[in-house]
């Protein structure tokens, strides 16, 4: 027989008081309720939980188990840490997922409590069941939003090494020298850094390396690293003097109104019999060291204003000759403000290193210097590290 659950009609608050029964307030409670036996064979069940499954009651009393209307994986979880569970603390809350009469799922979370006779004996478990669905459609959502995040985030990181390597290219080959460059991003290398560096050919026998530092990190940096780089390139081939091309430099800095400033070290670089000649400007940057094939190391050129700042920067030339076995080393403030608690790197372990290693390849060196201002930071380096090396070979001589 069907249960009738057509609502009676009250004339009165007190009429309504007294009809709200306890077996009222079971079957129609905004939550489900069943009871089982130890072994789970179902014996009582309401009708909110009926109405959310659509099964009968006829067809649950005494003919299924609580485990049975739980899916594969439920099941087992039910046979291996629910039940044992409940027969240590006598109480147990999980989400599992209930099987309604079509078949579908219902996603429920239970909270279970174990009933014991005076000999401690189980008698009987009593069961709530809420609705999980919104809960689930939730967690769900929150799934997705963090798998779309990630896939953002790796895009994001792809992008980023896509604008860096931009910015880091391998140097060209450039006949009679050596030349290297290397690149350490600042922390786990997911944001595009300020550090850039370039080579290239200006004439026959004409070069120029640069290499320069934006203020801050990111996608603002970035636009400004572009905007040098490209504004170098164009100003190199319409004069010689590094001076006058940091000074276009400059001026399209304060032309886009950028309010950023920015480190530059130019050099010309120009082959001969004796080696080559530098031509060397520096917008602010750390000046380059210069070691002899005698073992000797001194700083070259003159240091200059930053770029971005000043409507008339104090820029100058400064022209050296680089011998057969003699080497250049362009770097980064990545390198010589590398901390250690309050200690910096400095350039003390760079002269070191190039009197140490200074016949070595230009390569070689440049990977040295990175590796040692890492380690002296415990491999995490909390600003962009870029090294360019120029090396006259023996061979030249």
């Amino acid at each position: 027989m069907s249960r009738d659950t057509t609502e009676p009609e009250f004339d009165t608050p007190d009429a309504a008081l007294l009809e709200d029964s306890a077996e009222d307030l079971y079957e129609h409670a905004p939550c489900g309720y069943l009871s089982t036996l130890p072994d789970g064979t179902i014996i009582k069940v309401n009708e909110t939980l009926l109405a959310w499954t659509s099964h009968r009651r006829e067809d649950l009393i005494r003919r299924e188990r609580l485990q049975d209307l739980l899916n594969a994986g439920d099941r087992l979880l039910y046979e291996t840490h629910i039940a044992p569970l409940l027969q240590m603390q006598n109480e147990v809350q999980v989400a599992v997922d209930l099987r309604r009469a079509d078949g579908s799922q219902l996603p429920a979370l239970l909270n279970a409590v174990l009933k014991r006779n005076r000999a401690g004996e189980p008698v009987l478990i009593r069961t709530t069941v809420f609705d999980a669905t919104d809960r689930r459609a939730y967690e769900r959502e929150l799934v997705r939003a963090r798998h779309t995040a990630e896939a953002s985030e790796a895009r994001a990181r792809a992008l980023a090494q896509t604008l860096q390597e931009s910015f880091i290219p391998v140097p060209p080959e450039i006949p009679g020298l050596d030349v290297a460059a290397t690149y350490r991003p600042a922390g786990r290398g997911d944001e595009v850094g300020g550090d850039f560096y370039d080579v290239f050919e200006t004439g026959r026998e004409d070069w120029v390396i640069v290499l320069g530092d934006v203020c801050g990190k990111g996608v603002e940096a970035a636009k400004v690293t572009a905007l040098a780089r490209y504004t170098i390139r164009t100003a190199a081939m319409q004069t010689r003097k590094p001076s006058a091309v940091l000074t276009t430099l400059n001026q399209a800095l304060l032309n886009q109104h950028i309010e950023r400033f920015l480190t530059v070290v130019y050099a010309r670089v120009r082959s001969n019999r004796r080696g080559c000649t530098l031509t060397i400007a520096s917008g602010g940057h750390p000046l380059p060291l210069r070691a002899t094939r005698d073992g000797l190391v001194d700083t070259i050129g003159r240091p200059g204003s930053l770029l971005g700042v000043l409507a008339a920067p104090e820029l100058r030339d400064t022209v050296i000759q680089l011998a057969p076995g003699d080497t250049a080393v362009f770097y980064t403030d990545g390198v010589t403000e590398a901390r250690h608690e309050e200690a910096f790197f400095g350039d003390a372990p760079m002269r070191r290193l190039l009197v140490s290693y200074r016949d070595d390849n230009a390569t070689d060196i440049a990977v040295r210097i990175v590796d040692q201002a890492l380690d002296f930071q415990d491999g995490f380096p909390r600003d962009d590290i870029a090294v360019v090396v120029l090396k006259v070979p023996e061979s030249n001589a």
